[in-house]
């Protein structure tokens, strides 16, 4: 925190000094610490501003703050104080503000109607609540008129005024007809905004006498209904068909206001034949992406959360085959005034400095006056520390005396916003909140989390020890949040010990000890291995596992990701899970799963069964059908089967399977009764009333089921009433204006008599509300029509038939349907953690815009630009989706050293929300990555030209490259490693003062301040120097060296000749498969499919083999044969390669494949260059 500071009159200085001094102190939420501290008052809860009451309930205006010391209530009616003694209809919630009118035992609501404001006081200030202006709804009678019949002529146009009451809140409206039923909207007929039936051409079928308008006021839960209006068209041949004309809205041109964040409906229909069809555009401009909706059949255009830059000429275009008309709405979008910055709370310590902000938008501007105390701020007692400077307080070196409480209101013409901010001012030495010794235990190679939390005033700094009397902890292998906590990102054995946090400001000093233990991971070092059994035999999975000596494992074993069987053949052990006696049953995947307190791991084997192989002596087969069903002892419930069981095969029957077959609601169709033991033969049935009975019984083997058996005789059973309800039943709106009964309908036998009907009752939640109930037949699905948006219905479905009514059903809570979110999140607030990760903060969404179930947030991020190229590229959003009522979560995989933006939208069932502002945050600079590219050209007997490209990705400002080089020998021996810094600026560089014919190593990268990026490698040779070539070349020309030469290659030539001859004449004997069958091992060798020599073929092709070729003894090399030679080991300048560069790559050792130098020639290499390449 800043001490007090001198305050410029340049706004650039006084911008700076308030950034400087926004930050204050972090109260935490433990009670304990909240209990000890004094604190002004928070209003934490109050009414509506536009609170609309129900005229016939108690009126409760809701007032709740928090303080220390607790605080006292007061309440103000129409700007005077309202004395609530004094009046005995009115109460104050004991420890509340909360005011309760009783109009239920006698009060009227109309006299209670005005405007409340409350205030919350303590010794540190007080707050004070919103204008609550408190109305009662008000749903007043259709007035009566006589209304004629319309007699219209087909083709024409028709509009049926509704003209509804005018009620506050005003009515939903909708047409429906004498049946309940609601009328079939179209293209061609459709109701308008203000509740008009608008015809664009009658037909015939129009004709009726039941148009009748509804109005719903939802406060009072009230339906107000006009009177029938009759329609009767009358034909004309032929029917003339017309161009569009607009029936609303009239003229050319009209005017529209809406306000920021509201939803702006257009709406425009017009007559014409045949019907027109509508098409919207905005003139200079695209309709909203994602904003933009349409409805009633695209005669009303609906964009949500509309903002200034939705203001414009909005056109709409009514066109059939005869023509087309249009009009242009001009739209002007003003705002109430909304938070840039709202005023927050200030924790300040005697001597600090702190500012409070207040900055408000709006259409027109909106003014900014402050408050203190709930007095406006001008005749408040005069504070010497304070100082108003227009939507900012600032307060230097404040005293205890300086806590206070402050308002400010931001107004326009369209609203106002009210903040309440204080000021408190504490002295606290620092207290350390996480208790003392508390032992972490983390995993090997996981984070480790070790916390410190803290409170002081002034805010204490932090500091983390390791040991008692270790050193203070810095580097980059710790992270050190805000909070006091302490991360290490990758925890290892050397890090278990005592951890010391401390804490001090200038009030004093305090320290905790923490401890950490590092445990070693469970492993299974033995897994489960896939296993085929033949069935009836036994098998076993191991699960061998290895673990930290202190933590207790604990190993569960599924099947098919499910608990085992009880069954008493699973035989769990230490080690392994055993199978007894497997069945076809048995077949799947059996994991083993072992958990500690601390992590978890698994493994996975498949059992595969397989049939035992047949043993001719016994055949094995499923059961013959039992026969000679009999029925006895029929009662109106129930009734006894006996069977005499078929031939078992040879394997004893294990079970009986009873079905029955109801011959009056399902003919042809078995169903599953009951199952009994093999050793029965007799069972005593339940039966279900009205139901035609007959009962057929399958046996049971471990081989198999048999054949059913003949069914039994018929049986029906008398009428009842239904002994159970429809299950399944839930209320799920399709529309937002409608709520969708579904239930699973009752099979034929559950009807228990004929006339299957059900009764479907539903009543709003939470609302003094009689049950609304219609009967029905034959459908599983009723549709409430005229809801409110997503609100709980109590529902119940009653099944009924000729003999009554079945019990009655349990209540299920349903809700009409959702519509999408009103509101976005707010406070988005962006963490930068490290160059490629940031922590995204938000406050929820009042879960009352959310209009739906709430599923969670989503967070659109995009890359705006590179920091260090400034140059813009393609947007590529990426979203990332939170589930639940989460309010943070992490961005990873951002590029470092980069702009970047993001905002947050709630979703529900319905889609998603508006979209929070854009909050832009940079990532800091990283580390670069390698240069693009290395070249090293021109090389020369003592230097090296080096060429680079500049990284891919600087992820920085680059501040030099670093250059190390050393020269690598015949053995690949490593010499001093030599290092060079370069500018930033540079590409190339000549390296002089260099060896001739020397092999150099090269390493090259990149740095920012950060540090150095990853390094790329390269290798080059300087030239050979001349006079040394000269005289290796003259050794090639001696007279001994070419007879030397001469001599092994007549030597090789006869070795060939010897070889070809004793290969045919073999060939000519008779005896030569006797020779070749007892030749002596000496020999063996020469065979033609041994392959000692591998020199020559038989075939066409006598070309020698690369395999076998030798070199000279005289270290002369051919070109045929040089691909041994050490040439490919890398070693030598003028290397030859491979055609496919096989047998080098395969012995170089080389990762990379090497530069072209110039060193290599197009001849073919002399004897000396094979000697240089030994040297």
């Amino acid at each position: 925190m800043m001490k007090k500071k001198s305050i410029s009159a340049s706004k650039a200085s006084l911008v700076f000094f308030l950034c400087q001094m926004i930050s204050a102190l972090d109260v935490p939420l433990d009670s304990k610490l909240l209990e000890e501290l004094s604190q002004p008052p928070t209003i934490t809860q109050q009414s509506p501003k536009d609170y609309i009451v129900d005229p016939r309930e108690n009126i409760v205006i809701q007032c709740e703050a928090k303080g220390k010391p607790p605080p006292s209530f007061s309440w103000t009616r129409n700007g005077t104080h309202f004395d609530i003694d004094k009046d005995e209809q009115v109460t104050m919630k004991p420890n509340s503000g909360t005011l309760v009118i009783n109009i239920m035992n006698g009060g009227k609501a109309e006299a209670y109607e005005g405007v409340y404001q409350c205030t919350a006081r303590n010794e540190r200030g007080a707050a004070i609540s919103n204008n609550i202006v408190i109305r009662p709804s008000r749903s007043p009678l259709w007035t009566k008129e006589k209304l004629e019949p319309n007699q219209v002529r087909e083709g024409d146009s028709l509009v049926l005024h509704c003209r509804p009451p005018v009620g506050l809140p005003p009515p939903i409206i909708f047409w429906m007809d004498n049946a309940f039923q609601r009328l079939p909207q179209s293209e061609r007929v459709s109701q308008g905004l203000n509740g008009d039936l608008y015809f664009s051409n009658v037909q015939p079928e129009d004709t009726r006498e039941d148009y009748i308008c509804y109005a719903r006021f939802n406060h009072t839960q009230t339906i107000q209904q006009k009177q029938p209006i009759s329609v009767k068209v009358f034909s004309t041949k032929p029917v003339t068909e017309r161009p569009p004309i607009l029936l609303t809205p009239t003229g050319t041109t009209s005017n529209k206001v809406e306000l920021r964040g509201n939803v702006l409906l257009l709406e425009c229909i017009a007559a014409g034949l045949p019907t027109p069809v509508i098409r919207w555009i905005k003139e200079g401009g695209e309709l909203p992406a994602n904003r933009t909706f349409f409805e009633n059949f695209k005669k009303t255009l609906k964009i949500i959360d509309v903002s200034e830059a939705d203001s414009g000429n909005y056109k709409c275009i009514a066109r059939n085959i005869l023509g087309s008309t249009h009009h242009v709405i001009s739209v002007t979008v003003k705002a109430a005034p909304y938070w840039i910055t709202a005023p927050r709370n200030l924790v300040l310590s005697p001597g600090e400095d702190g500012t409070l902000i207040c900055r408000a938008n709006g259409n027109p501007k909106p003014s900014i006056s402050w408050l203190a105390n709930g007095v406006p701020i001008a005749i408040a007692p005069e504070d010497p520390s304070r100082k108003v400077d227009g939507d900012t307080i600032i307060f230097s070196a404040v005293q205890e005396r300086s806590s206070a409480v402050y308002q400010c209101n931001a107004s326009n013409e369209y609203g106002y916003l009210l903040a309440n901010a204080f000021v408190n001012v504490l002295a606290e030495p620092p207290r350390i909140l996480t208790p003392a010794n508390k032992l972490y235990q983390v995993i090997l190679d996981s984070p480790a989390l070790i916390d410190c939390a803290y409170f002081g005033s002034p805010k204490p700094e932090i500091e983390w020890f390791k040991g008692v009397k270790g050193s203070i902890l810095r580097g980059n292998e710790y992270v050190f949040h805000d909070n006091g906590t302490l991360e290490i990102p990758v925890a290892q054995k050397d890090s278990t010990g005592t951890y010391t946090c401390v804490a001090r400001n200038e009030l004093g000093k305090i320290q905790n000890e923490v401890q950490l233990e590092v445990k070693d991971p469970t492993m299974i070092i033995k897994q489960p291995e896939y296993k085929v059994i033949q069935r009836y035999g036994h098998v076993s999975f191991e699960c061998i596992i290895k673990h930290d000596s202190t933590l207790i494992p604990t190993v569960i074993w599924l099947k098919d990701n499910d608990e085992l069987p009880d069954d008493e053949r699973f035989l769990v052990g230490k080690d392994n899970l055993t199978i007894m006696n497997v069945t076809d049953k048995d077949d799947g995947t059996y994991t083993c799963i072992v958990n500690t307190t601390l992590d978890s791991v698994s493994a996975s084997a498949v059992l595969t069964v397989v049939a035992a192989p047949p043993t001719p002596a016994i055949i094995y087969a499923r059961p013959n059908p039992p026969f000679d069903l009999e029925l006895t002892g029929q009662l109106e419930r129930s009734i006894e089967l006996s069977w005499i069981p078929g031939d078992e095969n040879n394997s004893p029957i294990t079970s009986f399977v009873i079905e029955y077959e109801d011959g009056l609601h399902e003919p042809g169709v078995w169903h599953y009764q009951t199952e009994v033991p093999g050793s029965q033969t007799t069972v005593q049935l339940k039966l279900s009333p009205y139901v035609n009975y007959s009962f057929r019984v399958i046996a049971v083997n471990e081989i198999g089921r048999s054949q059913p058996s003949e069914p039994s005789e018929q049986y029906l059973t008398k009428s009842a009433n239904p002994d159970e309800n429809p299950s399944n039943v839930q209320g799920i709106g399709s529309e937002p204006d409608n709520l969708v009964i579904t239930w699973e309908s009752l099979k034929g036998f559950q009807s228990n008599g004929p006339g299957l009907q059900y009764k479907v009752s539903w009543r709003q939640k939470d609302v003094d509300d009689e049950w609304t109930s219609v009967v029905v037949a034959n459908v599983s699905k009723y549709i409430v029509s005229g809801t409110p948006t997503f609100v709980p219905y109590e529902i119940k479905v009653q099944a009924l038939n000729d003999l009554g009514y079945a019990p009655e059903p349990s209540e299920v809570i349903g809700h009409s349907g959702e519509d999408l979110p009103m509101v976005a999140p707010g406070n988005v607030q962006v963490h930068v953690i490290n160059s490629t990760l940031a922590k995204v903060h938000w406050d929820p969404v009042p879960l009352k815009s959310v209009r739906g179930h709430l599923q969670g947030y989503k967070v659109y991020y995009w890359k705006v630009q590179s920091l260090s190229r400034r140059s813009k590229r393609h947007i590529e959003k990426k979203i990332l989706t939170f589930r639940g009522n989460k309010t943070f979560g992490m961005l990873p995989g951002l590029e470092p050293y980069s702009s970047y933006k993001l905002n947050v939208r709630v979703v529900n069932g319905k889609g998603e929300g508006p979209a929070s502002p854009d909050k832009v945050f940079k990532t800091p600079e990283g580390v670069p990555s390698s240069p693009s590219f290395l070249k090293i050209t021109n090389p020369t007997l003592d230097s090296l030209t080096l060429e680079w490209g500049s990284p891919t990705h600087p992820n920085g400002v680059l501040i030099s490259y670093i250059l190390k080089f050393q020269p690598i020998n015949n053995t690949h021996e490593l010499g001093p490693l030599v290092e060079i810094r370069i500018p930033a600026n540079e590409s190339s560089l000549i390296l002089k003062n260099l060896n001739y014919s020397t092999r150099y190593k090269f390493y090259f990268n990149a740095q920012t301040s950060v540090g150095s990026g990853s390094q790329i490698t390269e290798e080059a040779v300087t030239i050979m120097d001349e006079a040394m070539a000269s005289r290796q070349v003259d050794i090639a020309t001696q007279g001994w060296f070419i007879g030397l030469m001469c001599a092994v290659a007549l030597l090789i030539l006869i070795l060939l000749i010897v070889c070809f001859i004793r290969r045919n004449k073999g060939g000519k004997y008779p005896v030569k498969e006797k020779e070749d069958a007892h030749a002596d091992p000496e020999i063996q060798p020469m065979k033609e499919d041994d392959g000692t020599f591998g020199e020559y073929s038989d075939a066409e092709d006598h070309k020698p083999l690369k395999k076998g070729s030798r070199t000279p003894s005289d270290r002369t090399v051919k070109k045929e044969d040089s691909d041994d030679s050490l040439v490919d080991y890398g070693e030598g300048v003028n290397g030859q390669f491979n055609e496919d560069g096989s047998f080098i790559g395969q012995y170089s050792g080389k990762k990379e494949k090497e530069p072209a130098e110039g060193n290599e020639s197009s001849e073919a290499p002399s004897p000396v260059n094979a000697m240089n390449s030994f040297v």
